[in-house]
């Protein structure tokens, strides 16, 4: 999960990362009070989780507290790369002597944590990173041993920050390697942290990625997700611990085990090359031991989805067991047909494994028309795309 700048300002102040003090408002004329509380200046900032915001029109300085009311109103609604601006962030102004760039970061390829410094922070550190990337000291982190304040000045030399603040800056990545750890986070970054005129250290940016899978000893973390933003399938499958992601094609796919759902995807994509280019809508997958439930769950997501024109559900019984499919599917199809829906998407089921013969038999004996049975995986993936073709 991606957070807005003012979410990763709080977290670096819940863990003493030197911050400025800043306020997030939704409506123009919220900043007038919020600057004042400032000191009667601020910079306003658009709050979306997208890079170039500066270079977009995204952060203003307002002189005093009417000219924060125009920025925030010239700001909201404003489109940044495809995101919509509906809040800003009013943050105390500082006088900036220098700036600089750090982060930590998972290096899935070395697998291990990475640290990456410079001296050469700002608005165009991607440049400085392609251009020149000995100014880019990448220093690996030890998991167990984490950010000690060795492996700190390690850091700082490597990327040779000057003398006169290295203390400060040792300091400060130690406390942003407390917040890569404690919260659980992917990426901890702050561009610009900024040298101020009176000799302090301060994180001015700040960027954070969390891990979705340690949510469950973070209930904390809830509370940062933007659900205005969300996926509404994707909320109301997460709402039923589904594993849901939505794609943009026009076959649903429901299978067991993410290897396979992975595979599906792929013989879907192959064979919609020669039924007018049709591909997945969706990875979803019910699990190992999934029930009639999770089942029928699952269908009533993917068949909720209106760019969905036809379905293809994927199993090869083990853990679950073809039967517990097949009478979710029935379920599903009840179900929807209870609440007046009207379910008009043909479905291609393909049922191999554990009490396969025994699925098989339930779904040709409640014989709904929308329901066709393959015996095959590349059989059914073709079908399931000729029909969401043809629709």
């Amino acid at each position: 999960m991606d957070l807005f700048e003012y979410q990763a300002r709080d977290l670096f102040a819940k863990h003493d990362v030197p911050v400025l003090a800043g306020e997030v408002i939704d409506t123009p004329e919220a900043a007038r009070e919020v600057t004042e509380r400032l000191g009667g200046r601020a910079v306003v900032k658009a709050q979306v989780k997208v890079g170039g915001r500066g270079k977009a029109g995204g952060v203003k300085l307002a002189s005093d507290p009417a000219d924060a009311v125009a920025k925030a109103e010239a700001i909201l609604g404003m489109d940044i790369k495809g995101h919509t601006v509906h809040k800003v962030m009013l943050a105390q102004t500082a006088d900036i002597v220098d700036e600089y760039y750090v982060s930590f970061l998972l290096d899935r390829t070395n697998r291990t944590f990475l640290a990456m410094a410079s001296v050469e922070g700002g608005v165009d550190i991607e440049e400085v990173a392609a251009t020149k990337p000995e100014a880019l000291a990448k220093v690996a982190v030890d998991a167990v041993d984490g950010v000690t304040e060795a492996k700190a000045r390690e850091i700082v030399e490597a990327a040779k920050f000057p003398a006169e603040i290295a203390d400060q800056v040792v300091a400060a990545l130690q406390k942003l390697w407390d917040v890569f750890v404690k919260e659980d986070a992917l990426l901890v970054e702050v561009n610009p942290l900024v040298k101020t005129g009176d000799g302090r250290i301060v994180a001015l940016d700040g960027k954070v990625s969390l891990d979705a899978n340690a949510e469950f000893r973070q209930p904390d973390h809830a509370a940062l997700e933007d659900k205005a933003a969300a996926d509404p399938l994707e909320a109301a499958a997460k709402a039923k611990n589904l594993n849901y992601v939505k794609l943009d094609g026009q076959v649903g796919i429901i299978g067991n085990g993410a290897g396979l759902v992975m595979s599906t995807l792929d013989v879907v994509a192959y064979a919609g090359e020669k039924h007018s280019g049709v591909k997945p809508a969706n990875f979803l997958d019910i699990g190992g031991g999934a029930s009639a439930e999770v089942m029928a769950n699952g269908l009533e997501i993917i068949l909720g989805d209106p760019d969905v024109r036809s379905v293809f559900v994927n199993v090869f019984g083990g853990i679950t067991s073809c039967d517990a499919v097949a009478n979710g599917i029935v379920q599903a199809l009840e179900l929807l047909k209870s609440k007046g829906e009207d379910v008009n998407k043909p479905l291609v089921v393909r049922l191999d494994g554990n009490n396969a013969e025994l699925g098989r038999k339930i779904l040709t004996d409640a014989a709904h028309p929308l329901v066709q049975q393959v015996d095959t995986m590349d059989g059914a993936a073709d079908k399931a795309a000729e029909l969401a073709a043809a629709k």
